[in-house]
């Protein structure tokens, strides 16, 4: 696991801190965010990299099921708010692209200007839901594949945002079908490929012989597909792993536990403490920031 991207400055865009990341031949684990304060405590553990979840975000910011129902609008109030957070390179959700190519191509511009490293574009039917959830149906070939040209073309002129092209074909058409989107989004320029759901390790190595460039292994827990250690998905030919909903789920587990203490009257015994909630929220900071403007008597 590495920290920071190597041999760029921190002044570097988030698409080429990105490109720099996968240049490298090192495995990168991605643990998904929902928020600012996810986002900042998984640059804060050392990764190097993350994804905001769009079944995350829709949890977390609206309450609701990933079926479609949080809009462009509020994904991309969530991803500034993200992207301001960190300096590590964030990948956006950008679901079905929102519409026809021109509306992709806008998705693209308008995740690159939020601050986002990259941007996932799917061929699934909108509105579209989680690939572990039933997905039954994929919009066809020729609508695919002008999703991520759209995709492509905004990248080249000049959104800058990488592609992480995902096919759920797997599940809506079957593995032969998603192999084939997969190979034709890499002949297209995707930088990532994403293949949503294999149902077993047989199919995740197929998956990765039989298509070229970086993959994408989803780590769902409890999800379709196997969960395996990183040594593993490597040796198979996966480049990352995504955590998407890791963090989500321990933080329901921990905040259910606690509510639990406080109804029966307890103090919860696994708390952050406030000292360190204070450092990692940068109070310290913000308190050093206004006394380098305070007036000889003190006053700001």
């Amino acid at each position: 696991m590495r920290s920071s991207t190597p041999d760029l400055p921190s002044s570097a865009s988030p698409p080429a801190r990105l490109r720099a990341l996968l240049a490298d031949d090192a495995f990168l684990t991605m643990p998904c965010c929902f928020d600012a304060l996810s986002a900042r405590l998984i640059e804060q553990a050392g990764f190097p990299l993350t994804f905001m979840s769009g079944f995350a975000v829709s949890a977390a910011r609206l309450g609701l099921p990933d079926t479609g129902l949080i809009t462009v609008t509020e994904m991309l109030d969530q991803g500034r708010a993200i992207c301001q957070a960190v300096t590590l390179p964030v990948i956006g959700d950008g679901d079905t692209g929102h519409g026809n190519p021109a509306n992709v191509r806008r998705t693209l511009e308008q995740f690159g200007l939020a601050g986002f490293a990259g941007v996932m574009i799917e061929d699934q039917l909108a509105p579209k839901r989680c690939g572990h959830t039933g997905v039954k149906e994929v919009v066809g070939r020729p609508a695919a594949l002008a999703r991520i040209r759209a995709a492509v073309d905004a990248r080249d002129a000049g959104a800058g945002c990488l592609i992480l092209a995902r096919t759920d074909a797997r599940s809506a058409l079957g593995l032969d079908e998603a192999i084939w989107r997969m190979q034709a989004f890499a002949d297209l320029g995707a930088d990532i490929l994403f293949l949503e759901a294999p149902r077993d390790v047989a199919e995740m190595a197929r998956f990765c012989r039989e298509v070229p460039g970086i993959k994408m292994a989803n780590m769902l827990e409890g999800g379709i597909t196997p969960i395996l250690p990183p040594v593993r998905l490597a040796d198979l030919g996966y480049r990352i792993a995504a955590y998407p909903l890791t963090l989500l789920a321990a933080a329901v587990a921990a905040m259910r536990d606690a509510l639990g203490d406080l109804a029966a009257g307890r103090t919860p015994p696994r708390l952050t403490d406030f000292a360190t909630l204070r450092a990692m929220l940068g109070f310290d900071d913000y308190d050093r920031l206004l006394a380098a403007y305070a007036d000889p008597d003190g006053a700001v």
